[in-house]
C-alpha cells in the first residue's frame, strides 16, 4: 500500500536486515531493528487504546527517536517531536495544544517530561516500550484501515504572536514529496545522508523517509561539528557521506572560513540547500571544491510538506545575482498573486502553492488556518485550498521562479519600499564579508546590518556606497565575531533585532 509512509519498511527490513539505517556515528539501528522496535511501540499503543491521537516524542536526537516516530505511525497515531533544547514555555504551549495521551521519552528527558504534569497522559521511556510483545494481527488491521489523508506528524513553527503553530501533514503529501525529491536528487540504495536538521523540523524528511524507501543510510551529524568546519568535513569523510541537504548557513560556515584549503569532502556528490538565500560567492567556493558534484536549490515552507520547488545549478552567477528557486515539483503549482489576481510575468507577487504538497492546516487552530490556507481565488467553481506563503517572488527572463523576500522583510524607508534581502545579497558579494544579515529597528526606523568577516565597518560602508543607492544604505553597521543561528541552522533574526535595540 503506497499511500502509507511505512509501506517500504517491511520490504527493506527483509532485503537489508543488517544494514545500518540510522546512526549518529556511535549509536546505530539496522533496518531489522527499526522495523521490530517500531512494531513493539505500535503494539503498546494498541494495547493502551491509543489510536488516531497525537503522541509526543520527547527524546534526544538519535536513531531511537526515528524508531519512536515510526512506532507512533505503526500504531495508527501521529508523532509530535519535542526537543529539550526548546524553551520550557514553548514545550508547555505545545502540550496544551495537542493534549497527548502519551509522551515517549528517554533517560535524558524523563524527569523534564514528568515536570510538565500533563493530565491523563502516560509517560513511558523508549526502552520500556520495547518490552511489549508485537501484536501482528492488530497492527495489520491498523495498517489496512489507514488512508492517505491520515495525519502522520505535527511539527510546530514559530508564530508571529509568539504562539507556535502546529502544522499537520498526512501520508499523501509526504509520500509524494519523497518521490519527487528522490527522483530529482537521484537517491538510491547507495545514498549515505549526512543529516543537519533537528528532528523536530520537517527538514529532516529529506533523509528519514528516503532511507527506508531505498535502503539508504542516514548519519545524524553531531551539532558540535557545525561550530568546527574541519571536524564537520572530517565527519563526512569518516562515514563516506555522499549526500547532504542543509540550510545555507551551515554550508556557508564551511566555505567562508577556508575549510577547503585544509580538507575537502571526498565522497560528496549531491548537495542540496534551502531555507535561505545562498550568496553566489560562497556557492562558487563549494563548486570549485567539488567540481563533479550536483548542487540544487530547494524552496518550500513547512506548510507545504518540506520543499516544493527546485533549481539545479547549471551556470555561473554574477555578484549580487539571486540563485533561482526554479520550478515546482510535480503535483504542485506556484501562483504569484496580488489582491487575489495573478501578477503579470516578471512582476512581484506573493508565492502561493496549490496541490498535493499543501498540508492539512494548523492543529487545533482554525483561525490561523483560515488566514493562511485559503480558497484559490482563481477558482470559484469548487473548493480548493491553497497556501499563502508570505514570500514574495517573481519570474526572471528565463522563466525561472526567484525568491525576492519575505513580506515582513519589506520595509518603507525614506519614502522607498526596500527589500532587506536585496541589501544582504549585495553585501554578501563584497570582499572581506563572509556572512551578512539585515534587520529593521522599528522604534528608531533604522536599517541595521550585521556581518562577520575581515572588512572593517568603515571600509564596508565605503564598499556599500558603490553598490547600493543611498536610501538602501544601512544606518548602522555592526561587526560580529559569530552570527547567531536558530535551532535549525538559519540566521537568528529575532536575536539580531533584539541586539539592534541594545546597541
Amino acid at each position: 500500500m503506497h499511500n502509507h509512509v511505512l509501506s517500504d519498511l517491511p520490504r527493506t527490513a527483509m532485503e537489508k536486515p543488517d544494514k545500518i539505517a540510522y546512526s549518529d556515528g556511535k549509536n546505530s539501528l539496522t533496518f531489522r531493528e527499526v522495523y521490530e522496535q517500531s512494531r513493539k511501540i505500535g503494539s503498546f499503543m494498541h494495547k493502551e487504546g491509543i489510536y488516531k491521537k497525537p503522541v509526543i516524542v520527547f527524546m534526544k536526537k538519535s536513531p531511537q527517536e526515528i524508531a519512536a516516530f515510526f512506532g507512533t505511525v505503526t500504531g495508527g497515531n501521529f508523532y509530535v517531536p519535542v526537543d529539550e533544547e526548546m524553551p520550557a514555555g514553548r514545550i508547555r504551549m505545545i502540550l496544551e495544544n495537542v493534549k497527548p495521551p502519551l509522551i515517549i521519552c528517554d533517560e535524558s528527558t524523563e524527569k523534564k517530561a514528568a515536570d510538565f504534569e500533563v493530565e491523563n497522559c502516560l509517560i513511558k521511556r523508549y526502552d520500556e516500550l520495547l518490552d511489549t510483545t508485537i501484536n501482528d494481527e492488530a497492527l495489520t488491521e491498523i495498517y489496512e484501515k489507514a488512508i492517505d489523508t491520515d495525519p502522520i506528524y505535527i511539527v510546530f513553527t514559530s508564530g508571529s504572536t509568539g504562539v507556535p503553530k502546529g502544522v499537520v501533514a498526512c501520508h499523501r503529501s509526504v509520500q509524494d514529496y519523497v518521490t519527487q525529491l528522490s527522483e530529482t536528487l537521484g537517491f538510491n540504495g547507495d545514498t549515505v545522508f549526512g543529516n543537519q536538521a533537528p528532528l523536530y523540523f520537517d527538514a529532516c524528511l529529506k533523509e528519514i523517509y528516503p532511507t527506508i524507501r531505498y535502503g539508504a543510510t542516514t548519519y545524524f551529524i553531531p551539532k558540535s561539528c557545525f561550530s568546527f568546519p574541519v571536524s564537520l568535513v572530517n565527519f563526512l569523510n569518516d562515514h563516506q557521506i555522499n549526500t547532504i541537504c542543509w540550510v545555507v548557513s551551515a554550508l556557508t560556515m564551511v566555505s567562508a572560513f577556508g575549510t577547503f584549503d585544509m580538507v575537502k569532502p571526498e565522497y560528496l556528490h549531491t548537495v542540496a540547500f534551502g531555507s535561505e538565500v545562498f550568496p553566489p560567492k560562497q556557492l562558487q567556493i563549494w563548486r570549485r571544491a567539488l567540481p563533479d558534484a550536483s548542487f540544487t536549490n530547494l524552496y518550500g515552507p513547512t506548510e507545504c510538506t518540506g520543499m516544493c520547488c527546485f533549481y539545479r545549478v547549471n551556470r555561473e552567477f554574477e555578484e549580487g545575482e539571486v540563485i533561482p528557486i526554479g520550478h515546482p515539483f510535480e503535483n504542485r503549482q506556484i501562483l504569484l498573486l496580488e489582491d487575489g489576481k495573478e501578477v503579470p510575468f516578471g512582476e512581484q507577487g506573493e508565492i502561493c502553492v496549490r496541490g498535493t504538497a499543501v498540508t492539512l492546516g494548523y492543529y487545533n487552530d482554525p483561525e490561523r488556518t483560515g488566514q493562511a490556507f485559503v480558497q484559490n481565488p482563481l477558482n470559484t467553481a469548487y473548493p480548493e485550498m491553497i497556501y499563502k506563503t508570505g514570500d514574495i517572488g517573481r519570474y526572471n527572463d528565463a522563466g525561472e521562479l526567484c525568491f525576492v523576500s519575505r513580506k515582513d522583510y519589506q520595509i518603507k524607508h525614506m519614502g522607498h519600499r526596500i527589500e532587506l534581502g536585496e541589501i544582504e545579497v549585495n553585501v554578501d558579494s563584497l570582499e572581506g564579508v563572509k556572512m551578512a544579515a539585515c534587520v529593521y529597528e522599528d522604534v528608531t526606523k533604522k536599517i541595521v546590518l550585521f556581518y562577520i568577516g575581515e572588512a572593517s565597518e568603515k571600509d564596508l560602508m565605503v564598499a556599500m556606497k558603490a553598490k547600493l543607492p543611498r536610501y538602501m544604505l544601512p544606518n548602522r553597521t555592526i561587526k560580529l565575531d559569530r552570527m547567531p543561528f536558530t535551532a535549525n541552522g538559519k540566521i537568528d533574526r529575532v536575536t539580531l533585532k533584539a541586539k539592534a535595540k541594545e546597541e
